[in-house]
């Protein structure tokens, strides 16, 4: 198959963690021809959906790990499959990305589906499962926050659109800081706030459960540095093996059938404890590190996915 991959910068990527960079070895394996641009290469011009970008060759090489061809533009409705794989923040370039590539649909398979890509943000997408999450509140007005941390007292704090562990805080009933939080984030987002309740169990670490078309393949857990609230491996969360539990059973079960009506075919969702806290669908990760600890190639699970609906 002709095979875009939309994603930030290849050249600075770790080879050994990156899942994006993973799934292009196997596709190249798996004998599909790659093509590579960054999402500012996209682009609608005159009823075609094109990009500027490269052919591309990749191997499992430290500080060689890629070969482009010759710069080039293409029309991606010639493509049989586009990867949806930069990282967040979710802005409106985000989502005007998700805009464009919906109108290669259906000839071209877009993976994740983009039209719930935009629809299915990290943690909005929880809401539908309330009975699942911890309380929760999403606001942009002060009083609610507070309102929300004299009821439940340890909170965590983070922008509703973030990533990789940017901007989360913990409040505890006695920090003096909540309005100054407020005032720092609404001063330059006009984004809602999303509030948690603190759960004492990440300590031993958040769970990142792999879905590939709505079925659990495997999970790691990430655990906090010492003195750290955040797990996320961007903000040094040390990543250990971990099997599935009863309860990661029971919440793949509620929301494995959505995740694949709605195209997800590669979903990480993040677990704390009892809890499930987010539901990653635009640039989920860890299938390197599952891939080390219990053998399970999701790589491989996730093309044998795209070649059915191919087919």
């Amino acid at each position: 198959m002709k095979v875009a991959i939309q994603m930030d910068p290849i050249g600075p990527i770790n080879i050994n963690a990156d899942s994006t960079f993973r799934i292009a070895l196997e596709a190249q394996a798996r004998g599909h021809e790659l093509f590579y641009y960054t999402p500012e290469r996209l682009a609608y011009v005159e009823g075609r959906v094109i990009a500027r970008g490269w052919p591309l060759q990749v191997q499992r090489v430290e500080g060689a790990h890629y070969t482009l061809g010759a710069e080039t533009e293409v029309d991606l409705a010639e493509f049989d499959v586009v990867w949806l794989r930069q990282d967040p923040p979710f802005d409106m370039f985000y989502i005007t990305t998700t805009h464009l590539l919906q109108r290669l649909q259906p000839k071209t398979l877009v993976v994740n589906d983009p039209f719930w890509v935009r629809n299915f943000p990290e943690k909005l997408l929880v809401l539908d499962f309330p009975d699942l999450t911890p309380p929760t509140a999403i606001a942009r007005d002060l009083t609610t926050i507070k309102a929300f941390r004299e009821r439940h007292g340890d909170i965590i704090l983070k922008p509703l659109y973030g990533n990789g562990g940017a901007g989360v805080f913990r409040l505890t009933p006695e920090d003096r800081n909540l309005s100054s939080l407020f005032e720092l984030f609404t001063g330059f987002s006009r984004e809602p706030l999303i509030v948690q309740k603190f759960l004492p169990a990440v300590a031993q670490g958040d769970k990142r459960v792999i879905l590939v078309d709505g079925v659990p393949v495997g999970a790691i857990n990430r655990v906090p540095q010492a003195g750290e609230t955040r797990s996320n491996m961007h903000v040094g969360g040390r990543p250990e093996k971990v099997g599935l539990s009863a309860r990661d059973l029971e919440i793949c079960a509620r929301i494995g059938p959505v995740l694949r009506e709605k195209g997800q075919v590669f979903v990480g969702i993040d677990v704390i404890g009892e809890w499930l806290t987010e539901i990653n669908v635009t640039s989920p990760t860890g299938i390197q590190e599952l891939e080390r600890f219990d053998g399970t190639n999701t790589a491989a699970r996730i093309w044998e996915v795209i070649e059915a609906k191919r087919a």
